[in-house]
């Protein structure tokens, strides 16, 4: 042997992935994204590929905790990190709150943007509680501040009005139109 990698794998890298709780190993080319990853090597086909440019939020899941767009994310990137799709998000049979609220409200039409809707939902009601702001958060009230120990949020969870929903769901695109059942959805989630 001479020491060079066989042709086309001088391109690949090995890449460990905890999705969903299960840890996958998987051999990608380097320009692998997470999105191709899930769909084309792992057969998670809840995030769907719309723009491939991180315009439409068709692909958002769940990374580190946090809602991201797949088709923007490399694989190799996101080695070790904790990956949630909308296939992880039930608990069993039972769906997740959202994804009930989301049947119950009649949230979706076409369905095709529905699970990257969702994940970008879980990921805002967490930003939400733990006082992360948008555009459109108030600012803090000065008493409010100096109640919270100074930190200029407030201290607590951003109320989640329906301008805040709208703002915070602003990267998710729904051809078909359902923006108003969505808000109700995510509403009625909302603590």
């Amino acid at each position: 042997m001479d020491g060079t990698a066989p042709p086309g794998e001088e391109f690949a890298s090995v890449v460990s992935l905890q999705v969903n709780g299960t840890t996958h190993t998987l051999t990608v080319d380097h320009r692998t994204t997470l999105l191709d990853a899930l769909r084309e090597h792992l057969g998670l086909t809840g995030a769907k590929k719309g723009c491939d440019h991180g315009q439409c939020g068709a692909c958002t899941v769940l990374v580190g905790g946090r809602r991201a767009n797949s088709c923007l994310l490399l694989s190799v990137a996101c080695e070790g990190e904790s990956v949630t799709t909308v296939e992880g998000l039930a608990d069993g049979d039972r769906l997740h709150p959202l994804q009930e609220a989301f049947v119950a409200r009649d949230a979706l039409q076409c369905g095709y943007c529905t699970p990257g809707q969702i994940c970008s939902a879980v990921g805002l009601l967490d930003e939400a509680a733990h006082g992360h702001p948008s555009h459109v958060t108030p600012p803090p009230r000065a008493e409010d501040d100096e109640a919270h120990g100074g930190t200029g949020t407030g201290g607590g969870p951003v109320p989640l009005t329906p301008p805040e929903i709208r703002e915070r769901m602003s990267g998710n695109i729904c051809r078909c139109g359902a923006y108003p059942n969505i808000v109700d959805a995510i509403a009625e989630v909302a603590p």
